[in-house]
């Protein structure tokens, strides 16, 4: 029969150490393996958003204005027919909220899809379906020329119940993005 190791500090030292390095080794490994899939499936869900919230388009054309990520659309003439712009907030109830948002080639919001929330489910995570196009905070079709806001505040926004913070940080999204678009939906 093996002799069993002593409980000595250098010997639970030593297991320790071992048993961590193995760890830390297949937590890399599996890191590795994922990595790929992991970038493959968020380019996929991001090209589903850009399609998704823009009008009938022949071409599309990626490009960055001051930064930020866009995408043109261009009818059959070559004409733009719409943007979608990458937009963001960091003043979400749980941080960081990130969308894609459509425009017409006048402006107007076409549809919007969340790509990022640490939202609370059940309230401000709602907002994926809170303000689509028939729901009761509908911005689908408004022109945000003039800067969206929740009706709380004085504008023409119903908020997520619940969510104000929320519904504030997702008007304040949309207005980033409609800033962008006037910087670059003028050709």
């Amino acid at each position: 029969m093996a002799k069993k190791a002593q409980s000595t500090l250098i010997n639970m030292l030593l297991s320790l150490t071992i048993i961590a390095v193995v760890a830390a080794a297949a937590l890399a490994f599996v890191s590795y393996v994922t990595a790929e899939p992991i970038s493959n499936a968020q380019k996929a869900k991001k090209e589903a958003a850009i399609k998704a919230v823009l009008p009938a388009f022949d071409k599309l054309e990626e490009t960055a204005i001051d930064g930020t990520n866009c995408t043109k659309a261009y009818g059959p003439d070559g004409q733009l027919v719409g943007m979608a712009i990458e937009a963001s907030s960091e003043k979400g109830f749980g941080g960081h909220l990130g969308a894609v948002v459509g425009f017409d080639a006048e402006g107007n919001i076409t549809g919007y899809q969340i790509l990022q929330t640490a939202e609370t489910p059940g309230l401000g995570a709602k907002a994926g379906e809170w303000f689509q196009k028939g729901n009761k905070g509908d911005v689908i079709g408004m022109n945000p020329s003039t800067e969206l806001k929740v009706k709380k505040d004085g504008g023409q926004v119903d908020a997520i119940s619940g969510s104000t913070i929320t519904s504030r940080a997702f008007c304040e999204l949309i207005n980033n993005a409609y800033n962008t678009f006037q910087k670059g939906g003028n050709e």
